[in-house]
């Protein structure tokens, strides 16, 4: 039988859960994703469950925050103070905005706080500080 090892390319069907079952990712109704194994385009931890894989094969791996999308860094985020903020600019607990970094890079971040006199912006990846589990199943190597 064909295991998909490092350099393959593969199909692969997924649900991403957290610890406590709430899904937040699936390839359900979306075609399979495609990704070559150690290429660096998904997370650590996907990447070392599929090697080794079956063609057809199925698996749930827990993936732990180390080998998904790290701790959360406190450093990324950011206190604006309100005067700072556009007067047109309304901003909710929540919000996902693109702002620019020191660099002149464009960044995603979530609105996380809001007081009388600033505005806390997290630059975190989404899932950083999250334990994930994924319900995985191979559906094709190249």
């Amino acid at each position: 039988m064909t295991q998909a090892q490092k350099g393959s390319k593969v199909k692969v069907k997924y649900t991403g859960k957290l610890a406590d079952g709430t899904v937040f990712d699936s390839s359900d109704g979306r075609e399979p994703l495609e990704v070559v194994l150690g290429s660096g385009h998904v997370i650590q931890g996907f990447d070392e469950a599929l090697i080794g894989m079956g063609l057809g094969e199925k698996k749930t791996v827990a993936i732990p925050v180390a080998k998904a999308y790290g701790a959360h860094d406190p450093n990324m985020v950011m206190e604006v103070p309100l005067e700072q903020v556009p007067d047109d600019f309304s901003p909710e607990v929540g919000q996902k905005l693109e702002v620019g970094g020191t660099n002149g890079e464009i960044m995603m971040v979530v609105v996380r706080e809001i007081s009388d006199t600033h505005i806390y912006l997290d630059a975190n990846p989404p899932l950083a500080g999250q334990d994930l589990i994924f319900d995985l199943e191979l559906v094709a190597i190249a």
